[in-house]
């Protein structure tokens, strides 16, 4: 394995990226933040702790399980409503490591049935390229140019990005 960050790249980055969403923002009252099951959930945290340690605000943070809108696996999950609403919310999609969009495609979906945001923004703390879909990120950790075959891992315990080979 290859290391990619350390604890000092990573919160770092993370701060700058915090930094960009207040900057990018003016009414930060209206932020929702909403962390991808499993990584993105944590990152969410991350931000929100520092969004109240520079900024002075209290963002809302929610978990959002994204499995019954994959369109890449076969599940038989009812689509469910996860107990928060995004209605006139500007939400921000929070994931480790963006790939080929899917994940974020099925965030989209999921977040449709919990009202209808303002808008919708999406941070991620590794863009590793090789999209399938038309999906871009607003706010980007570092971008890592990888092979198809290559595995980008995210260990926000350990903190550290490796490239498994």
């Amino acid at each position: 394995m290859k290391e990619i960050m350390n604890q000092e790249q990573i919160s770092r980055t993370i701060k700058r990226m915090t930094h960009e969403i207040i900057e990018k923002n003016s009414n930060l009252e209206s932020i929702v933040l909403l962390g991808i099951l499993k990584k993105g959930y944590p990152l969410a945290k991350i931000l929100q702790k520092n969004l109240k340690d520079f900024a002075g605000i209290t963002v809302d943070t929610y978990p959002i399980d994204i499995k019954a809108y994959r369109d890449d696996l076969d599940t038989h999950i009812n689509k469910v409503n996860q107990g928060f609403n995004l209605d006139k919310k500007t939400v921000i999609i929070v994931d480790d490591v963006l790939f080929t969009g899917r994940t974020v495609r099925a965030a989209m979906d999921a977040i449709n049935n919990h009202g209808r945001p303002e808008k919708i923004e999406l941070a991620i703390l590794i863009d590793r390229g090789h999209r399938e879909l038309p999906i871009r990120a607003d706010f980007i950790g570092k971008n890592i140019p990888t092979s198809s075959k290559e595995k980008v891992i995210v260990d926000l315990e350990k903190q550290l990005v490796t490239i498994d080979e």
